[in-house]
């Protein structure tokens, strides 16, 4: 690295950093509660966030396949879990409905259409902004405007000391935990497995992994399930910590693409940093500057697209 780009580097860093520090410190002074409690907020938000991106990074960032109906398997899977849980009172069963019928409508999507457009980014963006929109209706259909929400286990459906704050709800640390298993378990599913493996070299050379005997069609419907189960399994994770209505499978979808795109395309990793940035921006905004909260989620977006377009761990291309 020469003299001049060390100097900007370095320069920038200071640039942002310095404000933030500086605020860090002054919000500690001012009111350490609000602080505390907003910074747990931001980190929990950032655990749902990444179980949401988590499946579309699979998808879009890693096999490269543009689902724009991501947000649909998020509220479908959500639905088909309310209805589970609904009639049977149990919230482990609703999880599990939740990421298998999601999984199954996500094989569907792609044995049907992606299948058939590989590499055609514009017409998968089109067919699944279309396919979005008639699952949104059809949901808003059946289901109505109402506001759906699940009830957890009554051992995590509990209050708990943090730090600085007398009470903070255990589902949302629960909620913490289950991504980083998550986190790590997909990591280790894509650089330890042999499947992972074939994944990965599927989609840098899908005809040389073809001539190796490997059924590619198969490996890419295995791993689109799993994106798309994951899709539905965030949904009743959120659900219980937030709510499930119409409009929520937008809002999951742009937070999915923003995630993808701050940290990088194709990188676990690299989704968890986006989703831990946007979650703290969005909590942070949201407390402290109410009016211009969505701002700082937008100027992070900006400012990795200026200096590192492959995302902060994407990986470069040549």
């Amino acid at each position: 690295m020469n003299t001049s780009a060390r100097f900007w580097k370095w320069f920038w860093l200071a640039v942002i950093g310095v404000p933030v520090v500086v605020f860090i410190v002054w919000a500690n002074i001012t009111n350490p509660r609000q602080f505390v409690s907003t910074l747990l907020n931001g980190v929990t938000l950032a655990a749902l966030y990444f179980l949401v991106a988590s499946g579309f990074t699979l998808i879009f960032g890693l096999m490269r396949n543009v689902n724009l109906a991501h947000g649909s398997l998020f509220l479908f899977g959500a639905y088909m879990g309310w209805i589970v849980g609904d009639a049977t009172d149990n919230w482990f069963l609703a999880i599990a409905a939740g990421f298998a019928s999601s999984a199954l409508l996500g094989l569907l999507l792609q044995v049907s259409v992606f299948r058939f457009m590989q590499g055609q980014e514009l017409r998968q963006t089109m067919v699944t902004i279309g396919l979005s929109i008639v699952l949104a209706d059809i949901m808003l259909w059946w289901f109505g405007g109402e506001i759906y929400s699940f009830d957890p286990p009554r051992a995590i459906f509990k209050s708990m000391p943090m730090l600085v704050v007398s009470k903070y709800p255990t589902y949302r640390i629960v909620v913490l935990g289950i991504a980083i298993v998550i986190g790590l378990v997909l990591w280790w599913f894509l650089n330890r497995t042999k499947v992972g493996l074939m994944i990965r070299a599927g989609v840098d050379d899908r005809n040389m992994l073809a001539a190796s005997g490997v059924n590619v069609q198969r490996i890419f419907a295995i791993t689109f399930a799993i994106g798309a189960g994951l899709a539905g399994f965030a949904g009743v994770i959120g659900g219980t910590a937030l709510s499930i209505s119409p409009g929520e499978d937008t809002r999951y979808l742009m937070a999915s693409l923003v995630v993808v795109i701050v940290g990088g395309m194709g990188s676990i990793p690299g989704a968890a940093v986006g989703a831990l940035l946007i979650g703290l921006a969005e909590q942070f905004g949201l407390s402290y500057a109410p009016t211009y909260g969505v701002v700082f989620t937008f100027l992070i977006m900006v400012l990795v697209l200026a200096f590192r377009p492959t995302g902060i761990l994407g990986r470069r291309t040549v």
